[in-house]
């Protein structure tokens, strides 16, 4: 039993992390911190 309780804690801190890490990309394009480099020639319409 304690086994699985482990996998269980480690499984949700792994998808929190995920999701913090989700968070934070959303968050960056939003505000227009993309990886475009502002070379309109070959955008590809990220922003």
């Amino acid at each position: 039993m304690e086994s699985i309780v482990g996998t269980i804690m480690v499984g949700c801190i792994l998808l929190a992390a995920v999701g913090l890490i989700v968070a934070k990309m959303i968050a960056d394009r939003r505000k227009g911190k993309g990886h475009c480099g502002g070379d309109c020639g070959n955008c590809r319409k990220c922003h």
